[in-house]
C-alpha cells in the first residue's frame, strides 16, 4: 500500500492573517520560503515515486523550494473554492452568516463539501492505483484535510478536528488492514 505524504504550503500574507485563500494566487512570504526550504532536511525527493501539486503558486513554490521541482500539477488538489468568502476571515464571514462552518455550510458561489470530497476522492484513487510506494501531495489547509478524510473514508465534518499548520508534513498509510494517519502536522 502506498504511503502518502501531505505537505501544506508555506505561509502567505493571507494565511498569516487568517484570510480564506482558494483561487487568489498568492506567493509565499519570507517566512513561507523558509518553511518550504526547511522541508529539504526532512524529505528526500528520490524516495517518492509520485509527486503531485495543487496548481496554485503557493503550493508549487513550496514543492520547488523543498526540492521537488519535478512535480505534476493536479487540478484536483486545488484548495476548496471559497466563492463569496474568498479573502475573508472566519469572523468576517460569521458577521454575515452567524454560526457558519465550512464543514457544514460550504461557500456560496464556491464549492459544496460534496464537490470538494468528490475531487479529493479522485486524488486518493489515483494515488492508490499508481503502485507508488511513496507519494507526496503539495496542497492547502482545507483540501488536504478533505484528502485525509477521503483516505480514511471518514465523514467530511471530521475535518474540523484536524487543523493543518502551514509548512507541515502529514503522513497517511495503513495500520494493519485499515487506512490510518501515521503522522499529523509534523
Amino acid at each position: 500500500m502506498t504511503v502518502l505524504y501531505l505537505v501544506r504550503h508555506g505561509q502567505t500574507e493571507w494565511t498569516q492573517t487568517g484570510r480564506h485563500t482558494s483561487v487568489t494566487n498568492l506567493d509565499l512570504t519570507e517566512e513561507g520560503v523558509a518553511q518550504a526550504r526547511s522541508l529539504r532536511d526532512r524529505l528526500d525527493p528520490s524516495r517518492f515515486d509520485l509527486v503531485l501539486s495543487s496548481p496554485r503558486l503557493r503550493a508549487r513554490r513550496t514543492a520547488e523550494l523543498a526540492g521537488f521541482g519535478d512535480h505534476e500539477v493536479d487540478e484536483d488538489l486545488a484548495e476548496w473554492s471559497y466563492g463569496e468568502f474568498e479573502g475573508l476571515t472566519s469572523p468576517q464571514i460569521r458577521e454575515r452568516w452567524p454560526g457558519w462552518r465550512i464543514w457544514f455550510n460550504g461557500c456560496p458561489g464556491g464549492e459544496s463539501a460534496e464537490e470538494v470530497r468528490a475531487r479529493l476522492t479522485r486524488v486518493v484513487a489515483r494515488v492508490r492505483a499508481s503502485g507508488a510506494e511513496r507519494a507526496i501531495c503539495f496542497g492547502h489547509g482545507h483540501a488536504s484535510r478533505v484528502l485525509a478524510l477521503c483516505w480514511l473514508d471518514f465523514p467530511i465534518i471530521f475535518g474540523q478536528s484536524f487543523p493543518l499548520e502551514v509548512g507541515s508534513v502529514s503522513v497517511l498509510g495503513r495500520e494493519k488492514e485499515s487506512p490510518a494517519i501515521l503522522r499529523w502536522n509534523s
